[in-house]
């Protein structure tokens, strides 16, 4: 007789989570760091996106089956390359936090958007498939506003400073670099609220793809199974 599917410990839902958690740690220590130069970002983004990309790639077998790995694997690649790109300290300037950050984030957007696109479609007039639609919606959310981070980061100008002065504190600038390390921070702490929202969610889970159960084992006859 044939083994019993196994069903996997991980699900999509832990991804989101995983997700959620070390982009929050990124909108925490921005928000709190005085120091937003290009260094400072470009180290707190490749802690984030080597983590992330880790995450994707373990993903790739603990929680999605067979047919279904390919966007997690392009996705961890993607952030493990840029995460280590970041992390190169001779790199570390304003112009390459830009596009370091913001060629990551239209790649792994692109990625992200147009597959959670494709599983929303595939999912449409089938109701066995709620769940697996619903993270293809949150996919598809979370690629969307990676996008807008590529574009804001891109807008935002290397060359811009601002100096303003606040009373009793003294005169300060405003650069473009400021600005961008910030803009990272705000994706973060969004990106950190969407998943966690998702992740905790309630959903059944025996109609998610990633659900699907782990059965490495195939039906063999044999001339006794046929008596």
């Amino acid at each position: 007789m044939p083994a019993a599917a196994t069903p996997r410990a991980f699900r999509a839902r832990d991804l989101q989570l995983a997700r959620a958690l070390f982009a929050a740690i990124v909108a925490v220590m921005i928000t709190f760091s005085p120091d937003h130069s290009a260094s400072i970002g470009l180290s707190v983004f490749s802690g984030f996106a080597i983590a992330t990309g880790l995450v994707f790639l373990l993903a790739a077998w603990l929680v999605y089956p067979a047919g279904a790995r390919w966007q997690a694997i392009v996705m961890g690649i993607l952030s493990i390359v840029a995460g280590m790109a970041g992390g190169i300290p001779a790199w570390r300037s304003e112009v390459t936090f830009v596009v370091i950050v913001a060629t990551w984030a239209l790649a792994t957007g692109l990625t992200e958007a147009l597959s959670s696109w494709r599983e929303v479609r595939l999912s449409r007039g089938a109701p066995e498939l709620a769940v697996a639609a619903r993270e293809a919606r949150d996919g598809l959310a979370v690629g969307l506003i990676t996008l807008v981070l590529s574009v804001a980061l891109i807008s935002v100008p290397v060359s811009y400073a601002l100096e303003y002065t606040i009373d009793e504190a003294g005169t300060f600038t405003l650069t473009g670099t400021t600005i961008g390390v910030g803009i990272l921070g705000g994706y973060a702490a969004i990106i950190a609220v969407w998943l966690a929202i998702a992740g905790f969610s309630p959903r059944p889970e025996v109609d998610s793809p990633s659900a699907a159960p782990i059965d490495d084992t195939a039906e063999v006859s044999s001339p006794e199974d046929s008596r």
